[in-house]
């Protein structure tokens, strides 16, 4: 791609990158002293705040998943819910419910905890199914039903849910249908020893405490208009088309060993959130407009939950991140 040309079609100014640009790196120092680490984490994070998407994040118990999700929703001054999932959650646990007061003699409608502008789901898969698919509207339509009425939940509306991959008791998977709504996955891995020393010894100092809000939700929405506004070329748009094909017909592109773990490709959200993403990757480097760096460097966030594969790659010991290289591998760089 010729990135003069790219650069010359952005609508974005000079101030405006600029002002984006401080926004970013406001919200990137927030992170930084209060999470040692977690770089990923971070990226996609944010991510999710600039493309105002859904991010699930898994791990194991105690990698700061929690915590990262309430220090970057802190930064912004948003509001913020957080919901304990367990086995015994009702959905009007979470949408709200109808509720009858005996002072006016009539029902009255209580808005849970779901009508906030940053929703943490924690440990989702131990809600049930019924109770998972209660926030399956809110997710897609940003709005819930509660009594055949309609509330519209806030313009800035995301939800940032974990689960932990190990433990499987008391657990219940969740479906193709909701992993899709997700923008993207995040996978945390463990923290190398220094930073565990550092994280050692902030806790010494006691750095880790609650900091005042630098920016406000309008920063954020200035950020995301600017994000939107992202140029994004022919090539690239095609390139994403022609991953998300490959991952849909897999036998006709690569290796017949590797297509036959695949069971289910991506729907077309998977190219939706590649654009997306990209464009917010995009100008957290700098640029106003996209390039196929970006599309691969996102590859695993957006294809792991989207790519399902079958028992014989669970056997074989094959995992979608392996799966996805060889889906990039086998399709030309514009």
């Amino acid at each position: 791609m010729n990135n003069n040309i790219t650069n010359n079609q952005s609508n974005i100014t000079e101030e405006e990158l600029t002002k984006a640009q401080n926004i970013i790196n406001q919200i990137f120092n927030y992170y930084k002293e209060r999470i040692v680490g977690q770089t990923n984490l971070q990226r996609s994070l944010l991510i999710s705040l600039m493309a105002n998407g859904h991010i699930l994040l898994e791990s194991v118990p105690g990698l700061a998943k929690t915590t990262a999700a309430k220090v970057i929703t802190e930064a912004v001054n948003g509001k913020f819910s957080r919901i304990q999932c367990t086995p015994d959650l009702l959905p009007s646990d979470i949408i709200g419910t109808q509720i009858f007061n005996y002072a006016n003699n009539n029902f009255e409608t209580k808005i849970g905890p779901i009508y906030a502008n940053f929703v943490l789901l924690d440990e989702i898969n131990r809600s049930s199914a019924k109770t998972q698919s209660a926030t399956l509207e809110a997710m897609q339509e940003r709005q819930i039903t509660i009594d055949n009425k309609r509330y519209k939940l806030p313009e800035i509306f995301i939800v940032i849910a974990t689960q932990n991959p190990i433990e499987q008791e008391g657990t219940y998977t969740l479906a193709e249908a909701q992993l899709d709504r997700f923008l993207i996955k995040e996978k945390i891995d463990y923290p190398t020893m220094d930073e565990e020393i550092e994280v050692l010894n902030r806790i010494e100092k006691n750095v880790f405490i609650a900091g005042e809000a630098i920016l406000t939700l309008d920063d954020l929405s200035y950020l995301q208009d600017i994000t939107k506004k992202v140029y994004i070329d022919d090539s690239v748009k095609r390139y994403i088309a022609q991953i998300i094909e490959v991952t849909r017909h897999p036998r006709k592109y690569i290796n017949p060993q590797i297509a036959e773990y695949i069971n289910l490709g991506s729907s077309p959200r998977g190219a939706i959130a590649f654009m997306e993403c990209s464009k917010a990757l995009a100008l957290m480097n700098g640029r106003t407009y996209v390039t196929p760096d970006d599309v691969k460097a996102l590859r695993y966030s957006v294809l792991r939950h989207r790519i399902s594969l079958n028992f014989s790659a669970i056997a074989d010991n094959v995992s979608v991140e392996q799966v996805t290289d060889t889906i990039i591998g086998a399709i030309a760089t514009p």
